[in-house]
């Protein structure tokens, strides 16, 4: 698995029990009706194609296409701050996720 993914994954973790923040991912092969139902992001697919993805929504809008957001771009999404596990700054705050 390639370190974004696993970024990712951890973020998604990390994000299951923050107050206020319903945050979730679909596969396009595993849940295409996620994607089929949402008519901004058929609607892109229809257009472009699958280069669009990975896309991330935010409140129905498409904010990244064609690339994982960064930790500074999620932290400008949610209003958290997220920061590598691995980092120097982190000191091991994480508790194993990979990501405050």
């Amino acid at each position: 698995m390639d370190e974004t993914l696993l970024m990712i994954t951890s973020v998604f973790e990390a994000l299951q029990g923050v107050f206020q923040i319903e945050a979730t991912r679909h596969n396009l092969t595993s849940d295409p009706d996620a994607f089929v139902n949402n008519e901004t992001v058929l609607k892109v697919m229809q257009e472009k194609g699958n280069e669009i993805l990975p896309v991330t929504v935010i409140d129905g809008a498409i904010v990244k296409m064609g690339a994982y957001p960064t930790m500074d771009e999620l932290s400008n999404y949610t209003g958290l701050v997220f920061v590598n596990q691995n980092s120097e700054q982190t000191g091991g705050c994480c508790g194993g996720s990979g990501c405050c």
